[in-house]
């Protein structure tokens, strides 16, 4: 039988304190600064990042988003270290408790979280597109805007998509932002 992942055992366990993590809640928008901070005082900390394309006018771009906006993990890097010091750290809001104790991670869900983001950094715009063969789309910011048509075939740079021009079919290579899946 397999133990559900998210479990209050599997996230506060009974794990050294080596082996746990930390949680904080930080300013909006101010992750990297409170990680930055949290490392200049000998803190091990950890922003997990994630990436997506953001459709532009030149084509697709990726960005590196937090994948858990305003929270950070950090971890003492010596056993006798406080944390009690991050409570004033900059870009720190507050540190995540439960009552009176502070929310903790096992070391090995954190591990799973740098796999997860780690996979997702090598993931081509083809494996992370929504846009699959068979789909229906709806062209947009060319001359056959509004157009709809079938896809082909996708690739990192092109979207091959059926369409009827003039009563017969015809294939046309378009940019993943040329695009758009009818919903």
């Amino acid at each position: 039988m397999t133990q559900n992942p998210l479990t209050p055992d599997t996230l506060f366990g009974d794990a050294p304190p080596s082996d746990r993590w930390y949680l904080a809640y930080t300013k909006p928008r101010q992750e990297q600064i409170a990680q930055v901070n949290l490392e200049q005082q000998a803190f091990e900390a950890y922003l997990p990042l994630y990436k997506k394309f953001k459709k532009t006018e030149q084509g697709p771009v990726a960005l590196f988003e937090p994948m858990f906006p305003r929270y950070i993990l950090f971890r003492p890097s010596k056993p006798e270290q406080s944390i009690s010091a991050v409570r004033s750290t900059k870009g720190i809001a507050t540190i995540v408790r439960f009552g009176f104790e502070p929310a903790m991670l096992q070391d090995d869900l954190v591990q799973r979280i740098r796999q997860l983001e780690q996979d997702r950094h090598h993931a081509t715009l083809q494996e992370l597109s929504n846009l699959k063969a068979g789909q229906t789309v709806r062209l947009k910011h060319t001359a056959l805007g509004g157009v709809e048509g079938l896809i082909q075939s996708v690739s990192s740079k092109r979207v091959a998509v059926l369409l009827e021009i003039l009563g017969r079919p015809t294939v046309v290579q378009l940019e993943h932002h040329q695009v758009e899946v009818n919903t």
